[in-house]
């Protein structure tokens, strides 16, 4: 199912094998006026498919569906579709499910009983350039799986303090102006300290750094 999109919405695909969901995950977003479903999918396969005539900002795709699953559907649209945002969305939290996202290079992963309000500010996050995880996922990586982890805790040395509260904003989600508001300090100055990081932690992506820092136990610390 498909329709024409409107004038400088964020264009959005869902991709669910339930169509009360599909219905469900509509009716939320229509709520937005920043954001316009523009076709939906109900297996991963028509995802794909979708994606490559839509061209969306954002696909949000269901992991679990059949034909092909949202994770080989992800990494098929991030090869073929560099500049489309990847939003997960499952009822699983494991951290393997987190993991090969973020390997895939997605940029968020949200849960299924997450809030309405919570699914608009991940499209939003995600097609501004950040990354989005909901809470209980952050939680269970940082406090789980990251425990004991050292060479995380020996790269983390390398990192100023600056560093550390910019890697914090990397992970949760925040775009450089964001932390830059929030540290007080000028977008440029985000930007360097965003760049540094990269070089030290030899990481060069989004996904990347948010990987690093939700497995370092950081992106839950205040």
């Amino acid at each position: 199912m498909t329709s024409p999109a409107a004038p400088g919405r964020i264009r959005v695909l869902i991709a669910d094998d339930h169509a009360l969901v599909r219905e469900g995950l509509r009716y939320v977003l229509d709520a937005d006026p920043g954001i316009e479903v523009i076709a939906e999918a109900s297996n991963g396969r028509l995802a794909v498919e979708l994606a490559r005539q839509h061209h969306p900002d954002v696909v949000v795709l269901d992991i679990t569906m059949p034909e092909e699953n949202g994770l080989k559907a992800a990494a098929r649209i991030r090869e073929q579709l560099p500049q489309t945002r990847v939003l997960l969305l499952s009822m699983h939290e494991q951290g393997e499910y987190v993991r090969e996202g973020m390997r895939i290079g997605t940029h968020g992963y949200l849960l299924k009983d997450a809030a309405g309000e919570e699914l608009r500010a991940a499209i939003r996050a995600v097609y501004a350039g950040g990354t989005f995880f909901s809470p209980a996922v952050v939680k269970r990586l940082s406090s789980t799986e990251a425990v004991g982890d050292a060479s995380a805790a020996s790269q983390l040395e390398q990192l100023t303090p600056r560093e550390r509260d910019v890697l914090r904003g990397v992970a949760r989600g925040l775009t450089n102006k964001a932390i830059a508001a929030e540290l007080g300090i000028s977008r440029r100055t985000v930007e360097a300290h965003r760049e540094s990081l990269m070089r030290k932690l030899q990481i060069h992506s989004v996904a990347g750094l948010t990987r690093f820092a939700l497995e370092a136990g950081m992106a839950s610390d205040s």
